[in-house]
């Protein structure tokens, strides 16, 4: 915590250094008593009108990126921390209204490969390239099943219809020999506009030092078991995206996209594990040296979307296609070493898996105005989902071998109506969705019976909007989202090892989440205030489910996680001076997990917080310091209680050339400590353990971009397409 109060210090000192240095008009004031005149000398007139950063709308809050000045030389990433509900950390992970449970779409669709890949993305693509940044507080009908809290979509630039081409290159380079690289080019011709893009993020070895410490006591015998792990995983992703739009006439529009990732990994360490008695003595130890030679995963996604306008000011249908395949291959190896008494007789393992996810989406939509301030979308969409999965295991020194195999279809139809009122200070939105699954699984190899499963899920939605004042809002929402089980969670193919034993449940159900909530908002050119209540509930939720037999843990899940969270977001962004940007983020929330079968119970106070200060300074000189992190002990699940950690991070960059289309930067991220340390516990089942785990933190980190070209214009996109986010615990989820 010391560090983390320098860096509060040092914002203090450098919001006050930046009213120094904002001071740009010099005058004299001559007062008569006789008759009072008065006369005023300026060196020079500014005139400085300020464009609203942020609008908040019945279903969404909105950071329009081209305003802000800043956007012309900083990324993504950077504009995502002065997002409200949108919090980034020092190691780039992005949370959204306090957590992660939320997709990214672009241009107002579910985009996979942001949302998989977000980190390596934002932070090497430029903020010029981005119009707005939207967090959909509450999905409407059309898209509030698909099992998130919100939605993030970033909003292209769409410039006027110019001949040309333009692009952007951004390349940056840590000292833990971490690189990345992005690029994309636009173009135009006619009525043909088309993008691609291509980025690449190198991890090395020393980026990617994992080391972790567990502490374990079984209840049943009272033996204690102590293990260590110290692994890396270099390896290299690489992402591309194809965009391209064609403007049949006025009212038709026809867009396509392809695009997805790749990436493998040479994920390899060493550990150990002792077990004692309750006395001390010695009961068995070992040496484990895991490698995982073929580790890769890939996920690509075509979309074709045709949109038509009626006549009508407003009306549109919209017809949309989209293709997912998810592949993921996982060879890993097992080598024992110095066994003493080992409860098991082979000296190593190969599990060999390889899992399979193909989506295939159809959707329309349709928009009309019914008058003034009344607006009615209705649509259909139908999903099929396919999952399967080959699993091996192959013991060494013994005559062993598991081999299983396990396929689940979900069949996907779905109905919904939504309705739209705006008048005067007063907004409404109301929508109910259907939704009709047929999910089976069957066991290629005979191993299992066929079994099949029919739902029937009704969602509702509201939301209710009022504008107090020019700058002030009132909103208060109910939503609903269903989250069915993906490949991995279904999958009873057996994986085991020396301590531990994991399985799959194909016998799990979709559960439903129900979110209560109530925005304040307050905007001002200057001062931005925002305090969000709001209350999270579930029941039947899916859930780890732990057990322990004589020393070794099971693992599988089941449908009985009761679920309770109760939050209050606050977001402060405030201007004090030209030049002067301070934001604070932050989410304090109560949380109680239970499972009423076992009894078990987990719940506790936590605040998320994040204070970012930007301060420009002369030379043309940017100045970014920010300190994030979380305090008090949080569940996580029924067995597990998170402690809180702390970060920090320093930025400085200038910018060159003409309109500034070269931008330099240097950061510090956490440059006083070495490693990040976080820490947890198990509390309820069979056993009680502490765990402590270390990641490198102490990183500089040097990145350049440049612009170049001409062309203003992107790729169009349907206003309207598909998204599907409703699987947890699957390939489909990323890897």
């Amino acid at each position: 915590m010391k560090h983390i109060g320098k860096i509060l210090l040092l914002l203090l000192l450098a919001a006050g250094a930046g009213k120094a240095t904002a001071q740009t008009q010099k005058d004299s004031t001559t007062v008569s008593s006789d008759s009072i005149t008065w006369s005023k000398e300026l060196e020079g007139v500014v005139v400085k009108a300020q464009k609203q950063l942020i609008k908040q709308e019945i279903d969404r809050i909105g950071y329009d990126v081209q305003a802000d000045e800043e956007s012309k030389t900083q990324t993504v990433m950077d504009m995502l921390r002065k997002v409200p509900m949108v919090t980034v950390d020092g190691q780039d992970n992005i949370l959204v209204k306090g957590n992660s449970s939320y997709k990214i779409y672009k241009n107002g669709h579910y985009d996979p490969n942001l949302s998989k890949n977000a980190k390596e993305t934002f932070k090497s693509m430029p903020a010029s390239m981005v119009k707005r940044i939207e967090v959909i507080t509450d999905p409407g009908a059309r898209e509030d099943a698909e099992g998130v809290d919100a939605i993030l979509n970033i909003v292209m630039v769409d410039g006027s219809k110019m001949q040309g081409m333009t692009g952007v290159v951004s390349a940056s380079y840590n000292t833990n020999n971490q690189r990345n690289l992005y690029t994309s080019l636009t173009g135009q011709m006619g009525k043909l506009l088309a993008s691609i893009d291509y980025g690449y993020g190198g991890m090395s070895s020393r980026s990617t030092v994992s080391i972790s410490d567990t502490d374990r006591r079984y209840l049943d015998t009272g033996n204690r078991m102590q293990s260590h792990s110290d692994g890396t995983n270099p390896g290299a992703i690489h992402y591309s995206n194809l965009n391209a739009s064609y403007d049949i006439d006025s009212l038709n529009l026809l867009s396509a996209s392809f695009g997805g990732y790749f990436y493998k990994l040479n994920v390899q360490g060493d550990g150990s594990t002792a077990l004692t008695n309750p006395s001390g003595l010695p009961v068995y130890s070992f040496n484990n040296h895991y490698w995982m030679p073929g580790y890769s995963h890939s996920s690509w996604n075509g979309r074709m979307d045709y949109e038509h306008k009626t006549r009508r000011k407003g009306e549109r249908l919209t017809l949309s296609y989209m293709l997912a395949l998810t592949r993921q291959h996982t060879d890993q190896e097992n080598t024992y070493s110095d066994l003493v008494n080992a409860p098991f007789c082979y000296t190593g393992s190969l599990q060999t898996e390889r899992e399979r996810f193909t989506e295939h989406t159809f959707q329309a939509d349709w928009l009309r105005p019914l008058g003034k301030g009344h607006q009615l979308e209705i649509g259909t969409k139908y999903i099929y989902r396919n999952n399967n999965s080959h699993n091996t295991q192959n013991f060494t020194g013994i005559d062993m071998l598991t081999d299983n195999e396990f396929e689940h279809t979900t069949r996907v139809l779905a109905g919904y109506a939504d309705y739209i009122y705006n008048h005067k200070k007063w907004s409404a939105r109301a929508g109910l969705r259907y939704e009709y699954s047929y999910m089976k699984g069957q066991y290629p190899d005979g191993k299992g019976d066929t079994f099949d499963k029919h739902l029937s899920d009704w969602v509702p939605q509201a939301s209710l909007k009022y504008q107090l004042t020019d700058a002030q809002s009132l909103k208060l929402s109910y939503t609903t989202s269903i989250n069915r089980p993906g490949i991995s969670y279904l999958n009873p193919a057996v994986v085991t090892s020396p301590t531990s034993v994991h399985y799959g449940n194909a016998n799990l159900v979709s559960s439903h989440t129900q979110r209560i909530s109530l925005i304040y908002s307050y905007i001002l050119p200057k001062l931005t205030l925002q305090i969000a209540p709001a209350y999270n509930y579930s029941s039947e939720g899916i859930s780890t489910i732990q057990t322990a037999r004589n020393d070794i843990r099971y693992t599988t899940y089941d449908n009985i996680l009761r679920y309770r969270r109760f939050s209050v977001e606050q977001y402060v962004q405030w201007k004090p001076f030209d030049g002067t940007t301070v934001v604070i983020n932050n989410n304090l929330r109560y949380e109680h997990y239970e499972n009423p079968n076992l009894g078990y119970r987990t719940f506790g106070w936590s605040d998320n917080f994040y204070a970012n200060l930007s301060q420009k300074l002369p030379w043309k000189l940017l100045l970014y310091m920010a300190a994030y992190g979380k305090i008090g002990h949080s569940p996580n699940g029924i067995y597990y209680m998170q402690h809180s950690y702390q970060g920090y991070y320093f930025s400085l960059q200038r910018s060159f050339l003409k309109d500034n289309r070269l931008t330099v930067r240097i950061g510090a991220n956490a440059p006083f400590n070495k490693y990040w340390t976080t820490e947890a516990e198990t509390v309820n089942g069979d056993y009680r353990d502490f765990q402590q785990s270390w990641n490198n933190a102490r990183s500089f980190t040097l990145s350049v971009t440049w612009r170049f070209g001409s062309l203003k214009a992107s790729v169009k996109k349907a206003e309207h397409s598909i998204d599907n986010d409703d699987v947890v615990g699957g390939i489909s989820k990323g890897g």
